[in-house]
């Protein structure tokens, strides 16, 4: 088990959800989504993450009724900040007003089947609310138990400190791989410094990691990375110069490559905890298995230094997507 903040405990690995229902088509039928999920969690995990915004509101339905029977043995993570509930007009993409934030956590404990959040993120920090409002908000919450730990997603470094100051954070949730590494040099350090965990998604470069996508892939409509710019055409070509890197160097750890992606994050620092989605239970079990794998220190400074020769290319997400992101100005 690894502890994040508040002596909150995980699994070394969680399970992003999101892709049971949403942006990596096929889909499961909802019975067999609730095996993979129960199958989960008979392999060794214990932190699930979702969002209300996963549907919306289906991924969450479908981890209650697949959680239901062992929801004291697992820690749920789920997430608010879109606008969902009908207060605005669709212009307003995110919103973290406390009515929402009141709205979003009713609604996530009916469909989770539960009375408690064990940690509750603000999914996208809203521009229009003072961090330190929903930060209040949610000592609040925390008080009533409704909620039990909180974090935040994407943030700048900013407003985590903001955000702390008002009410710790058990956990920031930002991407991180060896395929996007942009947080080393800022939101991890602050982690680091301020005693908050931090969660990795897309551990695997949604897929790229694995190895299994190739020059000339084409994603359909409705996957994430149909318009994801680091995904097409050129940008997918060049970036494959990692993902050779990468199989070349699981080959003589011997490991899978998406095993050395995901040894290769947690041995980064002891507070970071990936989040790998899948829905087949195959690479469940092959992705826990990446904790037996080891790195020195003289190994991981070699990748590093390798890793800094490799250009990759195309930003991670399509415009809207980026326009919503919480950054630091210079």
């Amino acid at each position: 088990m690894k502890k994040l903040a508040g002596n909150l405990e995980v699994s070394p690995l969680g399970l992003g959800c999101m892709g049971f229902s949403q942006s990596y088509p096929p889909f499961l039928e909802k019975k067999e989504s609730i095996k993979s999920i129960r199958g989960a969690f008979d392999i060794g995990y214990t932190l699930f993450d979702t969002a209300e915004v996963y549907g919306p509101f289906t991924n969450e339905e479908l981890l209650g009724e697949a959680l239901e029977p062992i929801r004291n043995e697992v820690v749920i993570a789920t997430k608010f900040g879109h606008n969902l509930h009908g207060r605005f007009p669709a212009e307003r993409r995110l919103t973290s007003e406390k009515e929402d934030i009141r709205l979003a956590i009713e609604g996530s404990l009916k469909r989770l089947r539960t009375d408690r959040i064990d940690l509750l993120y603000q999914h996208r920090v809203d521009p229009l609310v003072p961090i330190e409002e929903v930060a209040l908000e949610m000592e609040k919450l925390i008080k009533e138990g409704k909620v039990l730990h909180w974090g935040l997603s994407e943030a700048s470094q900013k407003t985590i400190r903001a955000a702390h100051a008002v009410c710790p954070l058990t956990a920031v949730q930002s991407e991180y791989s060896l395929f996007f590494r942009d947080h080393e040099k800022d939101t991890i350090p602050l982690c680091e410094k301020l005693g908050i965990g931090f969660v990795a998604f897309s551990p695997l470069g949604r897929q790229m990691l694995t190895g299994e996508i190739k020059k000339g892939s084409v994603f359909p409509e409705g996957d994430f990375r149909h318009d994801a710019p680091k995904y097409l055409g050129k940008n997918l070509e060049a970036n494959l110069e990692l993902v050779d890197f990468v199989k070349a160097r699981a080959e003589k750890k011997g490991c899978t490559a998406a095993q050395f992606a995901l040894a290769w994050t947690m041995a980064k620092h002891d507070f970071i905890v990936p989040i790998p989605g899948t829905k087949n239970m195959g690479r469940m079990r092959e992705n826990f298995d990446s904790r037996s794998v080891r790195f020195t220190k003289e190994e991981l400074e070699a990748i590093d230094d390798a890793l800094g020769k490799i250009k990759l290319a195309g930003n991670r997400y399509n415009a809207v997507m980026d326009a919503q992101l919480d950054k630091d100005t210079p």
